[in-house]
């Protein structure tokens, strides 16, 4: 089983990547995003428990996030394994997703893979994806540059664990797609 932490910043290329390891290695993509909406939309008890959250404003807390990626493991113990995209986030979840991975899968994360991408061609790129998607949040620099600063805050501490284990790998993630792709793979091979 490969079990993969993916990495990058808003318009790092993250999703269309994620998708290349996806058909490579034939793994399942676990995103945090689609784990709410999946959960909300079917109406689960964790679903309504998390738009409770989401309704008021405020973050959901790890237990209810980490109780939803626990049932999505728990359904796919068939899958060759996971590329976990927006979780972890914090030092908290990495250590409870360690701990996750080990008792329900019992593997453990293979790599940590992090797309490096320089702050203005984020920006760049958001801005031009604002105009395709119409989403507000890719429409205005100043929330674009907010996001992205937000995203090193939040993900430094997950970054510093994973490089104490040497599961940390870097990735330029400018240039054309499938070169990109073929470097992602290159590490996960390391690995397997």
């Amino acid at each position: 089983m490969i079990n993969i932490v993916l990495f990058g910043p808003p318009g790092s290329g993250k999703g269309t990547q994620a998708q290349s390891l996806i058909k490579k290695f034939d793994l399942k993509q676990l995103s945090t995003g689609d784990l709410f909406r999946n959960n909300i939309k079917n109406e689960t008890e964790l679903g309504k428990l998390a738009k409770t959250y989401i309704d008021k404003g405020v973050l959901v807390p790890d237990e209810v996030t980490t109780r939803m990626l626990v049932d999505e493991l728990e359904k796919n113990t068939e899958t060759k394994g996971f590329i976990f995209d927006g979780y972890p986030r914090t030092a908290k979840q990495t250590e409870a997703l360690e701990k996750i991975v080990a008792e329900v899968l019992n593997d453990k994360i293979a790599i940590c893979l992090s797309l490096v991408v320089e702050d203005e061609i984020l920006v760049k790129r958001l801005l031009e994806r604002g105009k395709i998607s119409k989403r507000s949040d890719d429409a205005d620099e100043k929330i674009i540059r907010s996001r992205i600063k937000e995203y090193y805050e939040k993900t430094a501490e997950v970054a510093e664990l994973y490089k104490k284990q040497d599961k940390y790998v870097e990735v330029n993630g400018v240039g054309n797609i499938e070169e990109i792709a073929q470097k992602l793979f290159s590490e996960v091979e390391k690995v397997i």
